[in-house]
């Protein structure tokens, strides 16, 4: 068992659920609901569903590695510096975008880069 890896399949686990309820409910259901062309407001469904699909992956895969590591797959080291990777990127970008936008306190608004880094560091650690 790789219990850093473990904690972070749970935790990326969380996050999927929280990218499903509060992510559905605050930023994609509004977005759909203004007055867009219906091109833009498809390709932002995609995009969400997309980011829905590599979530409960990774998720997944984080678990199965997590609870038997040796026995899940002949090197795991590939597919778990790939997650973490896209998590870590995944943080940088949400604190770019954070940090540049004009939303005032957007860094602690937008806060899923903490998630991000978390998942990341506890994947690397493992």
């Amino acid at each position: 068992m790789n219990t850093m890896v473990l904690m972070a399949g749970i935790l990326a686990g969380l996050a999927t659920l929280g990218h499903f309820t509060a992510g559905s409910k605050l930023y994609l259901k509004p977005f759909l609901a203004c007055d867009l062309e219906p091109i833009p407001k498809n390709v932002i469904l995609s995009v969400f569903h997309y980011i829905s699909v590599y979530q409960i992956l990774s998720s997944l895969v984080l678990v199965m590695v997590g609870i038997n590591f040796e026995n899940c797959m002949h090197d795991p080291t590939m597919v778990l510096n790939f997650i973490g990777m896209n998590y870590a990127f995944f943080a940088v970008v949400q604190i770019v975008i954070a940090l540049t936008s004009s939303v005032k306190g957007g860094l602690f608004k937008m806060f899923q880069w903490i998630f991000w880094i978390l998942i990341s560091v506890l994947v690397f650690l493992g």
